[in-house]
């Protein structure tokens, strides 16, 4: 199929927009948790913001290649959410989208790839779902955490890490305090929320 009358070219501006998005909002979480001292919160958000910013590029790359360099605008129309909240409010809605991302949004667009031939969009698109995947289970974790107000603690010992010096306990409690640099607990490394694997 022709990229320029293709459903993959619209959906790939649609991916590309979506992902500048949620890579602005992405930053603006980072600069609340900054603003209310949450520094393990605003590095978390600041990374999410940097993988959605690469995702975009990837988009971005996608259309350049195939149409060749020569895109003055490409037309869409799409819905976008907008939430300014408490940031644990905003958490739960980073991770409805981020679901809906890897249930719905991209799967549908690589089905559509690959039905008009575009295999390595398809295949950009599933893998991209399966980041997206990764963020949604680390901030519905955390919103869950964090509404439980357990963040820092759990019934089997974790690794808490001090993302400042890098100190790090296997504990059933976070430290309240880093015993190495003094740091307080909100340095902690917020990887460790992950679910253990089995």
């Amino acid at each position: 199929m022709n990229f320029e009358e293709s459903q993959t070219k619209i959906n790939l501006a649609r991916a590309f927009a979506g992902e500048c998005q949620g890579g602005a909002r992405y930053q603006f979480i980072a600069q609340k948790a900054m603003q209310e001292n949450k520094k393990n919160i605003q590095m978390l958000f600041k990374t999410l913001a940097k993988n959605e910013m690469a995702h975009a590029r990837v988009f971005w790359d996608l259309i350049a290649k195939h149409s060749k360099n020569t895109q003055k605008n490409i037309e869409i129309k799409a819905g976008y959410p907008f939430e300014d909240a408490e940031i644990i409010d905003m958490i739960k809605y980073a991770s409805n989208n981020e679901k809906s991302e890897n249930t719905t949004i991209y799967p549908s667009f690589a089905k559509i790839a690959e039905d008009e031939g575009f295999m390595d969009v398809a295949d950009k698109f599933k893998k991209i779902a399966l980041v997206e995947n990764d963020h949604f289970m680390l901030l519905d974790e955390l919103y869950n955490k964090l509404k439980a107000n357990s963040l820092y603690t759990s019934t089997t010992p974790y690794d808490y890490k001090c993302s400042n010096c890098g100190h790090t306990e296997n504990l059933k409690r976070a430290f309240e305090v880093c015993p190495l640099c003094e740091k307080t607990k909100d340095y902690i490394t917020l990887d460790m929320i992950k679910t253990p694997k089995n």
